[in-house]
């Protein structure tokens, strides 16, 4: 089997970002869907046009579009400094493998941060801070609406993470073969 070289990796890290991206957002909504069904039904059904589908399937949906671009857009930078700074293409795509994971953590881990606020925040009554549809549900759209906008962030740090990793294992590798 012949090895692949870096740029083809670099392709490759990005379709699997694409990938991670959207597996995490079907999974992300199947749980933000349980905690907040109005959410869907008032914001993002009608955002993606999604009609005729069951509820679970439309949000897994919406989840896939609203995030697959994420995945290189987040991986980018770790994936540029990888293909850079890594040595090897071996050492480079299992680099990229950890980066999509950190990310895909960081993401669901301010998720969790998010729907624990959004809840907290419905049990005191808190105002949102945001607009709130007319006829919504407001607590569905205040816990899932929190779970969504936490995931971002936390894609965002993730991708920082990532490119930290990165950039320190190259240079570890680097030391360590001098």
């Amino acid at each position: 089997m012949a090895v692949m070289s870096k740029p083809l990796i670099f392709v490759v890290l990005l379709a699997l970002s694409c990938l991670a991206a959207a597996l995490f957002g079907a999974l992300h909504n199947q749980v933000s869907y349980t905690i907040g069904p109005d959410y869907f039904y008032a914001i993002k059904f009608p955002q993606f046009r999604i009609e005729a589908l069951p509820p679970r399937g439309g949000a897994a949906i919406v989840g896939v579009l609203a995030s697959w671009w994420m995945g290189p857009i987040i991986g980018l930078p770790a994936f540029v400094i990888g293909l850079f700074a890594v040595p090897t293409a071996g050492r480079y795509f299992r680099a990229g493998l950890r980066a999509i994971a950190v990310v895909f953590a960081a993401s669901g881990s301010a998720a969790l941060i998010g729907l624990a606020s959004g809840i907290w925040r419905v049990s005191q009554g808190i105002d949102p801070g945001f607009w709130l549809p007319a006829g919504a549900e407001a607590a569905d759209i205040i816990r899932a609406g929190s779970m969504h906008n936490t995931s971002y962030a936390g894609g965002a740090l993730g991708a920082v993470i990532a490119a930290g990793m990165i950039w320190r294992s190259a240079r570890m590798v680097r030391a360590n073969a001098t």
